[in-house]
């Protein structure tokens, strides 16, 4: 429902009186990995070749509640699995919530609020029955234009590393099974089941395996292997990267599951290390499959070992009594293909309040001339533009989001969810700036010279435009999946510059899943310019909460901000093999190597305050089995209100590294009152001091001298010291 008027107040009086089921959800105390096999190993051995089997093959498309679900097998017992998007939510559901989206965890930089949104997203996947949530996703922003990059956290390893882990402990606290994808160089949706991604050991272990190897150390419990082939290689029955990456390496300890249809095969998928099916059909059109009675022929033709269905079976089942779901798990509550007809469970709870926090924690502030927050001197303002209101067909009106008419608060396709309200840009401003002020309205982008008179009067003019991207299988206005280019939609750029020529008080608000490129960018009547990204369904609330000053900005861009679309390395291919010749210059490092000014720097973003960094000490040592980096700094609120700061640690290691100019290696949101300072702590450890050494195939910490830099941002560097190991 969409409610145009109402406070987040009167929202959630509404969806309280609705409420007739309450789901209680509480921490669960996982077992170990040790314990759970030990407990899989008892009840698989009871199993025939053939149960085994159906614990690994789905049902087939539309075969179930949810959009996975495997075969439930008795004497001995074992329950069908629910596997259910997305990673922001429950898709294909009624009475959830629609939360901010992968890349606003990330940019808000902010450990504790991406440790929060897990676990709010765990109590809803388990209120709704769902054994295993098909998130976080977690491949890269390689290129600007990639379609389903919104849905992570953007072009650097270590945030994406940290918005992951924080993510599945969250997800995992309420024992649901979290699913780290898509496994792996999964960074484009133009040819996505048939192009290969070619990347050298050294490019695949530093940068695209990073994420997975923290989830691995997080516990995470399911990874799912992409449609893509890997160095020409179907990622799903690639065997060095599933079995001699993943499984050895990293001593994964779940199950690997397909991504829908990526499975290419039965006897190199089974053997290559895939232990899980999904859907279960091939085509979707029929009811033939790779799994099911193609694999049981395998291992009786002795071309699959049956050992190795052995070893899925065990994988699964061990997965699922790690996670205590033998123990009283909730029945599924699902009908994802009829949800008119769908069991009614409400699980939102009090979570748009977290969705709200995060919304503002992860809203960058770009540009600031003085004119935010806004003064209670402003009697007027004028709202222009599409993306400042709700699509006016309504809510949840095209296929998983497949449509831009109006505001932007999610991108489009299987990562998507259903809104059950949406807070525009305008009601969220309206309320918050109360009935004191005048306002006025144009939402036609291309009336252009309307908007312009509209704008002129008002004491400040908002303008809103945004871009939006999403999976291939779904395309809006010729863009399948990807962004054809990196301009504004729906007249974006004209109906700013028409707005900024007419109002000297011009402030623009872009919501998009990712840069764009800003040719009016330097208007002298743009006087703040306003980045929330896609914000979920309390998006006009958070963005008043910053433009009012409730909330002061700290939230950093997690990718780089050109000012040419040709200052990017890399864009979606038509090839068949596509090199990640870029190696290890993936988004800043590639703007650092190349001394390219970017128009927003990674990690850039502007507060209602200022702080001021000193007194970087840096201690380093190592015994030869280890190495440790430990650093402080102070940092001071050297402003007139209170925020907060995201201290970033970069690291330039030894010139024989053969490293970018500098890396990522840590950062930390601190909170510090106006006049206060505050000690920010760092601790590198082996893994962040280490690069892949491919003649040993293992990580080695180089010698030589380190020099640690600290700031505000990739390219704000504030303090820098020099160790060497």
């Amino acid at each position: 429902m969409y409610i145009p008027s109402l406070s987040a107040i009167a929202i959630t009086a509404l969806l309280a009186a609705s409420t007739t089921v309450q789901v209680a959800q509480a921490d669960v105390d996982l077992l170990s990995w040790e314990d759970a096999y030990t407990k899989a190993k008892v009840l698989v051995d009871q199993m025939s070749l053939e149960q085994k089997v159906n614990i690994t093959t789905g049902t087939l498309w539309q075969q179930g509640p949810c959009v996975g679900n495997t075969h439930a097998i008795t004497n001995p017992e074992f329950p069908s699995l629910c596997l259910q998007d997305a990673p922001l939510g429950v898709r294909y559901a009624n009475n959830v919530t629609v939360g901010v989206a992968g890349i606003n965890a990330a940019a808000s930089f902010d450990r504790k609020a991406i440790y929060d949104r897990g676990v709010y997203m765990g109590k809803e996947f388990r209120g709704k029955g769902v054994n295993v949530q098909l998130g976080p996703a977690m491949n890269f922003m390689r290129s600007p234009e990639g379609g389903r990059g919104w849905e992570s956290a953007g072009e650097d390893p270590f945030l994406t590393g940290v918005v992951s882990v924080e993510t599945i402990t969250g997800i995992q606290s309420q024992g649901v099974i979290a699913t780290a994808k898509h496994f792996i160089l999964n960074d484009q949706e133009l040819n996505r089941t048939t192009e290969s991604s070619n990347a050298d050991d050294r490019t695949l272990h530093e940068i695209y395996l990073w994420p997975f190897a923290r989830s691995v150390e997080a516990g995470v419990g399911s990874v799912m292997c992409s449609y893509n082939l890997i160095n020409d290689t179907y990622a799903c029955e690639n065997d060095y990267t599933i079995n001699t990456v993943l499984k050895g390496e990293l001593g994964f300890k779940g199950f690997v599951q397909s991504d829908w249809y990526a499975t290419m095969s039965t006897v190199p998928s089974a053997n290559g290390g895939l232990d899980m099916d999904m859907p279960g059909d091939v085509s979707g059109s029929d009811s033939s499959t790779y799994f099911g009675k193609n694999l049981t022929e395998a291992v009786e033709n002795k071309k699959v070992k049956e050992s190795r269905v052995t070893d899925m079976a065990t994988r699964i089942v061990a997965t699922w009594y790690k996670f205590r779901q033998d123990e009283n798990y909730p029945e599924t509550k699902l009908d994802s293909f009829d949800l008119e007809n769908a069991p009614y469970v409400n699980v939102q709870a009090d979570h748009y309040k977290l969705v709200r926090e995060m919304g503002a924690a992860s809203t960058v502030l770009l540009k600031n001339n003085g004119i935010l927050p806004l003064k209670s001197s402003v009697k007027s303002v004028a709202f222009i533009g599409s993306d400042a209101a709700v699509d006016p067909n309504g809510l949840n009106v095209c296929e998983d989001q497949s449509c831009d008419n109006g505001t932007l608060a999610i991108g489009w396709g299987s990562g998507s969810a259903n809104f059950p309200y949406l807070i525009d840009p305008i009601t969220g401003l309206t309320n918050a700036l109360g009935k004191d002020v005048s306002y006025k309205k144009h939402l036609d982008n291309w009336d252009v010279d309307s908007a312009a008179d509209v704008a002129k009067d008002a004491d400040v003019a908002f303008v809103f435009s945004n871009s939006d991207s999403g999976e291939q299988y779904l395309s809006i206005d010729g863009n399948v999946g990807d962004r054809n280019n990196l301009s504004l939609w729906n007249n974006g750029d004209n109906l700013i510059k028409a707005v900024a020529d007419a109002n000297k008080n011009t402030v623009v608000v872009i919501h998009s899943v990712g840069p764009v490129i800003m040719p009016w960018v330097d208007h002298p009547n743009i006087k703040a310019i306003v980045w929330p990204g896609l914000p979920g369904q309390e998006s006009g609330n958070s963005l008043a909460d910053i433009i009012t000053g409730k909330v002061n900005p700290s939230a950093r861009l997690p990718y780089t901000i050109a000012k040419d679309a040709s200052d990017y390395n890399a864009k979606p291919s038509p090839d068949a093999d596509i090199e990640y010749s870029e190696k290890l210059l993936m988004g800043y490092k590639w703007f650092d190597h190349k001394n390219i000014t970017p128009q927003y720097e990674f990690g850039y973003g502007l507060s209602y305050t200022s702080f001021k960094y000193s007194n970087l000490k840096v201690s380093a040592k190592s015994d030869g089995e280890s190495s440790k980096v430990t650093a402080t700094v102070s940092v001071k609120n050297s402003g007139s209100v209170d925020g907060a700061e995201i201290v970033q640690a970069y690291l330039t290691f030894p010139d024989n590294a053969g490293e970018p100019p500098k890396l990522l290696r840590g950062f930390e949101k601190v909170f510090i009152k106006k006049g206060k300072c505050e000690t920010v702590k760092f601790t590198l450890g082996s893994t962040e001091l280490s690069i892949w050494d491919t003649e040993s195939a293992s990580w080695v910490v180089p010698s030589g001298k380190f020099t640690l830099h600290i700031g505000a941002s990739s390219r704000d560097i504030r303090k820098s010291a020099s160790f060497t190991l």
